[in-house]
């Protein structure tokens, strides 16, 4: 029977997956998102209805839900500062109650597994959370899970790097505790599943994997799928969340803001007590995914360039939303711009493929060691530094991270403008464009500053000298790459994009 289905987060990991399998079980989705055009260019996007609102909001709240049948609430507030609590109980208790005066018939909310006794603040937060809605007075199903395993999760992320990059491992105590990992694809099928529960289920479930292992039991399973030589686990029992997640900032691209709730949470042994949710939706004739299985999917997705979403499809918490410099009734005050353009004796097509392929390993062109340090400056400040790399390497759309931007506009083949997501006293973009002209084409760059306080200003000034080096050599470097990759095309052709599986072959 078809639903009408509210997805909130439909830009995070679960969203932006969990909207596309919505559609092919044959609902309507509504999609609600703190910026509209941050979906516009989802392949999904033209099959949905988006509604601009914050969860924090009664009023546009109310609006989102108006006509549902069935609301996801995929919201929590993972890294965003002390207050993360406080926030994600505000945003559920109107959330519940906006979904109780509109009427709505089921609310789906995905939790965390989690036993009695002491939790990390993060599964805290999240038990509070299912409270709440199940409080609610509409009928609310709440899926617990652990660790998802999955291309481009944070979970599946940071077991990836500290495995691939530390073949001798000095780890802390939470790796010998017992975790039952789940697929993404179970997980995805699970949220499906409740649309169609009776309006008589109320209540929690856990899901899992068949497995249950511990984090080194992880590491060195994944290790083995992955083809690489055992791992060496040397435990040293007085590393604490707070130096552990410090360490997974630095080794992995999940910035320790949001490592560390995650590190927090595997202390605490998180297995299923039940498996009832198979009462309702039943597993597979095969059964569920393992472990192995799991990521070797993920593992093949990324070799495909097949990633869906990723963690960081969601906005950093702490990113900016004001308004771009090109908006509207933009009335931000002071802006300091860098302009710079350089003309290119080949067609605007080849500029643009540098330009679309720009960051993660092509690199900005220009002074690679001083980008790098940037980035890690950033990441010591706990921002996201360059290692967030792209969900594409060949392809954008807007919302994308890249490295510490996020993609806010492009127009394919002629403007692509980036958002800054590192941690600055101000507001920072740099906008790259190219436009036919005789003999070849125009590149433009601007970089772009919005100063906080005097704090802002004095950044921008004390900057000035590095950023004629930095962004001085980049037009140049880019037409140089430009001429080369128009010069390989005709002798070579066009590059070849990954070969991607069949529809339903192979799929998380």
């Amino acid at each position: 029977m078809e639903k009408l289905c509210l997805v909130t987060g439909a830009s995070g990991y679960i969203g932006g997956r969990l909207v596309p399998e919505l559609l092919a079980a044959g609902h309507r989705v509504r999609c609600m998102v703190r910026r509209a055009g941050g979906l516009r260019d989802q392949p999904w996007a033209a099959r949905v209805e988006v509604v601009e609102a914050d969860a924090l909001e009664p009023a546009a709240v109310r609006r989102a839900l108006a006509g549902v049948d069935v609301a996801y609430y995929l919201i929590h507030a993972i890294g965003r500062g002390a207050d993360f609590a406080e926030r994600d109980r505000r945003a559920a208790r109107t959330f519940g109650a906006a979904a109780r005066d509109a009427g709505v018939g089921r609310l789906v909310y995905l939790g965390g597994l989690h036993s009695a006794g002491r939790l990390s603040p993060h599964l805290r937060s999240r038990a509070e959370v299912e409270s709440i809605l199940l409080g609610s007075g509409v009928p609310t199903a709440v899926l617990r899970a652990a660790v998802i395993i999955g291309s481009g999760s944070a979970s599946f992320e940071m077991l990836r790097y500290l495995t691939e990059r530390l073949p001798v491992m000095v780890t802390p105590r939470w790796v010998h505790t017992r975790i039952q990992p789940i697929a993404v694809r179970d997980v995805l099928r699970y949220l499906v599943g409740c649309a169609g529960l009776p309006a008589s289920v109320h209540r929690t479930f856990d899901i899992g994997g068949p497995d249950v292992l511990t984090y080194a039991d992880m590491m060195q399973r994944y290790a083995a799928v992955a083809g690489l030589p055992r791992r060496l686990v040397l435990p040293v029992p007085p590393l604490t969340p707070w130096l552990s997640s410090q360490w997974v900032g630095l080794v992995t691209p999940v910035p320790a803001g949001i490592a560390r709730p995650l590190v927090e949470s595997l202390r605490t042994e998180v297995i299923c007590q039940e498996h009832d949710i198979a009462g309702y939706v039943p597993d597979p004739p095969g059964g569920l995914i393992g472990f192995d299985r799991a990521v070797a999917l993920a593992l093949r997705r990324i070799r495909e360039a097949d990633v869906a979403t990723r963690w960081s499809s969601a906005a950093t918490p702490g990113a900016p939303s004001d308004p771009l410099p090109t908006d509207p009734g933009w009335a931000g005050g002071t802006l300091y711009v860098d302009a710079r353009e350089q003309a290119v004796p080949v067609p605007a097509a080849a500029v643009w493929s540098v330009i679309e392929g720009i960051g993660d390993r092509n690199g900005w062109y220009s002074l690679p060691v001083a980008w790098r340090l940037r980035g890690l400056a950033d990441r010591l400040a706990g921002g996201v530094g360059l290692r967030r790399g792209r969900r594409d390497p060949a392809r954008l759309r807007v919302g994308d991270a890249l490295d510490f931007w996020r993609v806010e506009e492009i127009e394919p083949g002629r403007l692509l403008r980036l958002r800054a997501e590192m941690r600055l006293p101000g507001l920072a973009w740099l906008e790259m464009s190219v436009r036919p002209r005789p003999g070849g084409s125009l590149y433009t760059q601007r970089s772009i500053f919005h100063p906080r306080g005097l704090l802002g200003q004095l950044y921008w000034w004390s900057l000035v000298p590095f950023h004629r080096l930095i962004f001085g050599r980049m037009p140049g470097n880019i037409a140089r790459a430009a001429v080369a990759e128009h010069a390989k095309e005709l002798f070579v052709g066009p590059p070849q994009r990954p070969l991607r599986a069949a529809p339903g072959k192979v799929k998380e």
